[in-house]
């Protein structure tokens, strides 16, 4: 896990690769992104899950 200089250097190179006036776009795309995908493997666990049927 990255530390605390590893993470500023990261986000400085972030900063000047998509510059300051795209960063928040950028952010709220991710989120988005982050979300549906939180959304996918819920559905995707939640399919795997055998329903519970009694054999009388």
């Amino acid at each position: 896990m990255p530390g605390t200089p590893e993470l500023l250097i990261i986000a400085l190179v972030i900063i000047v690769l998509f510059g300051a006036a795209k960063l928040p776009t950028l952010a709220r795309s991710l989120g988005r992104s982050a979300r549906i995908l939180k959304s996918e493997m819920r559905e995707m666990k939640n399919d795997e899950q055998p329903s519970v049927s009694s054999n009388d």
